[in-house]
């Protein structure tokens, strides 16, 4: 297994049906062979490829525009935590990003984003967007049904998760990025 070294770039891929369909890169700020963490931040260049599916739902964005995001993920969770700030540094919210469990490569992590997403704001409140998304993206064929299976029984143990205090990215409760002066 591939670890990465804290301060490296590497690129994180989507690959979807074993071909590359767009990366960008991240920085490594934590690599403990279990979880990764990445820091997204704001300018971070999106390459697109060709891909039979046709272009990447994002392919109109040349790069991440949003706020600095930190990004914890595992090779064996259908979802990654996503902590996003404001570019002054203010927490924003919890994302919950389900995707494809992360496979590391020399220098990259694959993973594919499957559509649903939960936002857990400061307060505990909690947003599921892109529900519709899985729908589409099986009537689409980026997705199967029992991909829609994983992704629903990963939602259903976040939220247990989530229920019962006992998340596994509580330790990064605190983290703050380190903004440029």
């Amino acid at each position: 297994m591939y670890t990465f070294t804290a301060g490296a770039s590497v690129q994180r891929r989507e690959v979807l049906h074993g071909r590359v369909w767009m990366e960008h890169p991240v920085t490594v700020v934590s690599d403990d062979g279990e979880v990764l963490a990445v820091q997204l931040d704001p300018g971070s260049p999106f390459t697109f490829h060709d891909h039979p599916h046709g272009p990447h739902p994002w392919s109109s964005h040349t790069s991440w525009d949003a706020s600095v995001v930190l990004q914890l993920l595992r090779t064996d969770t259908d979802y990654g935590v996503w902590k996003l700030f404001g570019t002054d540094g203010t927490f924003l919210h919890w994302y919950i990003n389900f995707e494809a469990p992360i496979v590391r490569q020399p220098n990259a992590f694959d993973t594919d984003d499957h559509g649903l997403d939960l936002v857990v704001y400061p307060d505990g409140t909690r947003s599921w967007k892109d529900v519709e998304d899985l729908h589409r993206q099986r009537a689409e064929g980026r997705i199967d049904l029992a991909t829609i299976g994983r992704v629903l029984a990963a939602a259903a143990e976040v939220t247990d998760l989530l229920n019962t205090g006992t998340e596994w990215w509580r330790p990064w409760a605190d983290w703050q990025p380190a903004l440029p002066s």
